[in-house]
């Protein structure tokens, strides 16, 4: 997510601002009662029998880490600081000595990041700013780099970092509005042509969709895959409605992707950041349809925006595993989306986000062991399987609609003592295999409680059946 304050409202910190703005409650509820304030619709939910639950991904609690203001090559804190100070020439965190900053984050940074992020299973959503702060285009040229430079970034990012991270524009440029007719940014430079503040106020579904499709197609031009996308600051803060519309229809438009999702919200209180399916749809057809809202549970505790903003591991876990910000998310069984920027990682070449970013990981480990690292993607298309699937219960069978396959579809249904569940996918007998404690669970088992059973499974598009005789 976007820089640090919201412009349009200079006297209120970003942190506030989103916990203030951002309306609507956010859980997994199944019917529209539960949204009494939301912008976005929900959308149809099927009903569900009494003793059947959906549970989290094999039991256990998603975590994934979202990084903004990443891009090729380009330091975002060095190249938008300038760009920001015009349009607000009074803000003093806009005064900072942008010049002394790294004009680039290395490859070599990207890669060692990277790999400890594999070697430690981490996963999450990493931005793709196409044509960063305006300085160049990521399918064309990037000026100040060789075009050998620029293929080798891309590269990097297209073939090393896909396993772990999805990838989203964070819109087009991060900074001044492009004119998707001409390529060029709009003439009038004030906050009403930053992407961050004032431009999507009273947008259509079309024009922001536009918009959107024009920064896909940058990507995909260059080989990346995108399944969602991540607004800048506070791009279309004033029409969610239509944001999310808009981003259904453009990753469908451009990649034709089943489940699009996207990052506009992080909350750092009480309220649920449980992932929000929207505007879903013909269930019951062939051409299911939904948009998933991920939503962040930290603010960047790392490094700031621009890497000058000293974080805290203690805000995230304190030494002793037991408070701080994800203990409390997890302990209620919530997605814990961390939230950070790139050029903080990076911390002008002294890596002080990413050192604090390691301690996080090590706590966490230390702490809990019901966690399963996560791609915003695969959150999206859990919670899409988990509220959409249609579950009626005769007796000791359970038949499943799915919409949408997933993996890892996690069940608990009440059934008696001594039953053996059998499963059936997509008219084919499955093996399910015992396992003794509920943290075994992977696909393809099922653990036996008191009262009940839990299964865990690859669910296929269509009719699963279930037998708990």
């Amino acid at each position: 997510m976007p820089i640090d304050d919201f412009a349009l409202f200079p006297r209120t910190s970003r942190r506030a601002f989103l916990r203030t703005s951002a309306l609507g409650l956010a859980g997994a509820a199944c019917s529209t009662a539960a949204w009494p304030l939301a912008a976005q619709e929900p959308g149809e939910r099927p009903a569900r029998p009494d003793g059947v639950e959906v549970l989290n991904p094999r039991g256990r609690v998603p975590v994934s880490l979202i990084i903004d203001d990443s891009t090729c090559l380009v330091n975002m804190g060095h190249f938008c600081m300038p760009q920001f100070a015009e349009a607000w020439p009074d803000r003093q965190d806009y005064q900072k000595p942008w010049q002394t900053f790294p004009r680039e984050i290395p490859d070599s940074f990207v890669r060692k990041f990277g790999e400890w992020c594999r070697d430690h299973g981490v996963k999450g959503k990493y931005s793709v700013v196409p044509y960063p702060a305006c300085v160049g285009w990521l399918d064309r040229d990037l000026p100040g780099w060789s075009k050998r430079q620029l293929d080798e970034s891309l590269a990097l990012v297209r073939d090393f970092l896909a396993p772990d991270w999805d990838f989203h524009p964070e819109m087009v440029s991060h900074t001044w509005v492009i004119d998707t007719k001409t390529g060029r940014p709009y003439e009038e430079r004030s906050p009403r042509f930053m992407e961050n503040w004032a431009w999507t106020d009273g947008k259509s579904v079309d024009q922001l969709a536009d918009y959107m499709s024009y920064a896909l197609r940058i990507l995909k031009n260059v080989g990346l895959s995108c399944e969602g996308i991540t607004t800048p600051g506070g791009f279309g803060n004033r029409v969610l409605n239509e944001l999310s519309q808009a981003t259904l229809e453009a990753c469908r438009d451009v990649y034709q992707t089943e489940i699009p999702h996207y990052f506009r919200h992080l909350y750092t209180d009480e309220r649920s950041v449980a992932p929000r399916v929207e505007y879903a749809s013909g269930l019951d057809g062939g051409r299911p349809q939904c948009v998933v809202s991920i939503i962040g549970c930290t603010g960047d505790w790392f490094g700031g925006w621009d890497g000058t903003t000293p974080g805290s591991v203690d805000q995230f876990i304190t030494q002793d595993l037991r408070h701080g910000r994800l203990p409390d998310v997890i302990a209620r069984g919530e997605p814990a989306v961390l939230v950070c920027h790139w050029p903080g990682i990076y911390y002008n070449g002294d890596e002080l986000g990413f050192n604090i970013f390691k301690q996080v990981v090590e706590r966490l480990d230390a702490g809990f062991d019901n966690l399963v690292w996560m791609k915003l993607s695969e959150i999206a298309r859990y919670w899409a399987a988990k509220e959409l699937t249609r579950i009626a219960r005769a007796g000791d069978q359970i038949v499943l609609e799915a919409p949408f396959a997933c993996a890892g579809f996690t069940l608990r249904a009440a059934a008696e003592a001594g039953s053996q569940p059998r499963l059936e996918l997509d008219g084919k007998p499955a093996r399910l295999k015992r396992v003794e404690r509920l943290s075994d669970l992977a696909g393809g088992t099922w653990f036996a409680g008191d009262s009940h059973a839990t299964l865990c499974f690859d669910l296929p598009r269509g009719t699963s059946q279930v037998s708990l005789a």
